[in-house]
């Protein structure tokens, strides 16, 4: 029986910008979806992290960061992933900016850096991704970590390493950016106007698997850790489709468009994202849900830190008494 699990991250806004932005949107299936969908959780649920929920769908044994070094190319021992980023003090803050744009051979060099400094110290450092780099371990310290997803455009004070181990970990850190601020190639980057890799971020020795894993006959999205996920499992995977193509058995969608707008600052990227989503996939899909081509829809919906999950069937679809509200009613606050 065909049915579709979607996810989505960061549909549902803080209460004092929903408004204003969700505005004009003409999100008619969405709408629907959302009113006439029955909640399978209690509403507002535990913190819980975009990396965790997914982690939550798969049968996933070991830590994030030993699937996503496998998946790189790597071999078996102690990971944690070391992302590049750069942080900037902001009046009394310091908050971390992702995705710094960093080539094969600057990551090269700095890891290079990185594991002459701390030569014989237990640890060592790969790039095998310009955005994706990795600290090997001797053996794994007693520290929790947050993903990189959830500190994005965050204060990074209360998100460092917490745990037996941390106060190790607070002085590598910065041991890090110490190395890192004088480092000829990130004095290069600056004077061509560019953003310099001044720190790291130590996440993914945690996150394993989901309590009831679920076998998928199709797996698609844009977010690079599913399809780590679903090789590891080796459940079938396909990049991100413009539009919902539709599919046999039980399909996921993970679509994380929305958050990367946000993370970006681009609040007009948020809302085409969203009025093209409406088009291609929720349109479709609500079709499909009312005329009996998919027997199930699940919604799980993810904002600030915790999760919605919604459940629809076909007579769900024709329960015209449950009355559609705009998008902007709705805010993370109320997940």
């Amino acid at each position: 029986m065909k049915s579709v699990h979607l996810v989505i991250a960061d549909l549902f806004l803080p209460e004092e910008f929903a408004p204003e932005l969700c505005a004009e949107l003409r999100l008619p299936a969405l709408q629907k979806i959302l009113a006439r969908g029955r909640a399978i959780n209690s509403g507002r649920t535990e913190a819980l992290s975009l990396e965790d929920a997914l982690c939550g769908l798969f049968a996933a044994p070991v830590p994030v960061a030993s699937i996503s070094a496998a998946f790189d190319g790597l071999g078996e021992g102690c990971w944690l992933r070391a992302d590049p980023v750069h942080v900037r003090l902001q009046r009394e803050q310091v908050v971390l900016m992702p995705n710094v744009a960093v080539s094969t051979d600057e990551a090269m060099q700095l890891c290079a850096s990185l594991n002459a400094h701390f030569a014989g110290q237990g640890m060592e450092f790969f790039a095998p991704q310009p955005q994706r780099w990795y600290l090997r371990l001797d053996e794994l310290p007693d520290i929790t970590t947050e993903p990189l997803s959830q500190v994005a455009g965050r204060n990074i004070h209360g998100h460092l390493p917490a745990g037996v181990d941390a106060s190790r970990w607070h002085q590598l850190f910065n041991e890090i950016q110490m190395l890192l601020f004088a480092h000829p190639l990130n004095e290069a980057r600056e004077a061509r106007g560019e953003v310099p890799v001044n720190s790291l971020w130590f996440w993914g020795n945690g996150c394993g698997a989901g309590q009831v894993p679920v076998t998928y006959d199709n797996v698609s999205s844009d977010e690079v850790l599913v399809e780590m996920l679903a090789t590891f499992d080796g459940m079938p995977y396909s990049q991100w489709s413009p539009t919902w193509c539709g599919g046999d058995g039980r399909q996921l969608l993970v679509w994380t468009g929305l958050r990367a707008a946000l993370q970006a600052g681009d609040l007009a990227a948020w809302r085409c994202a969203l009025q093209q989503f409406e088009t291609a996939y929720a349109q479709p899909l609500w079709q499909a849900l009312r005329s009996g081509q998919i027997a199930h829809l699940q919604v799980d919906i993810l904002g600030g830190d915790h999760l919605r999950q919604l459940h629809l069937t076909r007579m769900d679809a024709w329960a015209f008494w449950r009355r559609s509200k705009k998008l902007a009613e709705y805010s993370s606050a109320s997940i």
